[in-house]
């Protein structure tokens, strides 16, 4: 087929790029090369362009879509502003690509008259807010927001919504409804809502990923908004001791891009129907600081892990993949082990240059108001 990935410059797509060549497929990639990911005079770099067509252009704009559309047999759909923290004050420019941007591709396909025979969205766990927990009373729960005060008071436990008793973390399925907590939870939401209508109204040939915590090599390293494993890394190469918010207890899934990838290449599959929707992750619950050790191994370092009462308002507490339909379905198992991934990325990542702005995405989120420190 001839496959265009949007964003397709970007972490995942640059991975999903070369898999869908090696597979035969042609591959057109649209990508604005964000200076905040790519760097300020950033370009297509030579190994991307050996697999894909290149095109700088944006999802914002008709004409890049249209360009970027033409003769196009199936479309992954990676182009978004990714990131919580930033996102809740970055309101208009997330609002602006992840879900005017959809509304445009979208518009671009029904108005071209384009017949795909495939689209794939790259959704996020985020749409779920807080995974589903367990009540010893109450059974099976999804809780909201949790209570700020109580994060201030160093309180960081998930309580039932019904009892108000502490629940325990549940692998989230794909039944588990939506409670977008963050701007970009709820522009992800919204992006899966309109290619939904678009499925429902137009026959668009939908499949729905929902991205657990995605790590690897070709993540950006320049940019703190977007994932704890660049964070880290960046702090413990420079020796620094690495503060755990909420003493490194919230529990994540760590997915390794090569089984994301895997999944991405599975949603081709022609027998999956139209607007299904499927966790990817591994299925298996980590703290954060289980990873910051990972981390730490794989680069032959002993982290100084610190607890100093650290929140960031808004996030959440756990939220881990069930993948029953996943398997069944579309036939995805993951293979990388958390501790194998980390040492790919190690690998990687040492050859790379980094700039660790931490400090500085710590510094806007204070500005306003959204990373809070405990009162013990």
């Amino acid at each position: 087929m001839h496959v265009l990935i949007t964003g397709g410059a970007g972490f995942i797509g640059s991975h999903t790029a070369r898999a869908l060549r090696s597979q035969g497929h042609r591959v057109r990639i649209l990508d604005r090369l964000d200076p905040q990911i790519h760097g300020e005079s950033a370009v297509f770099p030579d190994q991307l362009r050996a697999v894909a067509e290149c095109i700088q252009g944006s999802v914002e704009s008709s004409e890049d879509c249209r360009r970027a559309l033409d003769g196009i047999d199936a479309v992954f759909h990676f182009a978004s502003r990714t990131g919580v923290g930033q996102s809740m004050y970055d309101i208009g420019d997330y609002v602006a690509t992840n879900v005017l941007g959809t509304a445009i591709l979208i518009e671009t396909i029904v108005k071209m008259r384009i017949r795909l025979e495939r689209f794939v969205l790259a959704s996020s766990r985020a749409v779920y807010g807080e995974g589903m927990f367990a009540c010893q009373e109450h059974g099976v729960v999804h809780p909201g927001l949790r209570d700020p005060a109580a994060l201030g008071r160093g309180d960081f436990e998930v309580y039932c919504p019904h009892c108000a008793a502490v629940t325990r973390a549940l692998p989230t399925s794909t039944d588990c409804g939506s409670a977008p907590l963050s701007v970009y939870a709820m522009s992800k939401w919204e992006q899966e809502e309109y290619c939904q209508y678009a499925a429902r109204t137009f026959d668009l040939p939908l499949v729905v990923l929902r991205y657990f915590n995605v790590y690897g090599s070709l993540q950006s390293l320049r940019n703190p908004y977007t994932g704890v494993i660049s964070i880290f890394y960046g702090l413990l190469q420079e020796r620094r001791a690495l503060s755990l918010y909420e003493g490194g207890k919230p529990i994540r899934d760590f997915v390794h891009v090569a089984d994301v990838v895997r999944a991405n290449l599975l949603a081709l599959n022609a027998d999956i129907g139209i607007g299904e929707r499927f966790n990817v992750g591994t299925g298996k619950a980590v703290t954060i600081a289980d990873v910051a050790r990972a981390l730490g191994a794989a680069m032959g370092v002993q982290p100084e892990l610190q607890d100093r009462g650290e929140f960031r308002v808004g996030d959440i507490y756990g939220c881990f993949a069930e993948l029953n339909r996943s398997r069944t379905i579309l036939g995805y198992e993951p293979q990388v082990e958390l501790q194998q991934g980390m040492h790919e990325f190690v690998t990687w990542a040492s050859r790379q240059p980094a700039e660790n702005k931490y400090d500085v995405a710590v510094s806007e989120l204070r500005l306003h108001g959204l990373f809070g420190q405990a009162k013990r």
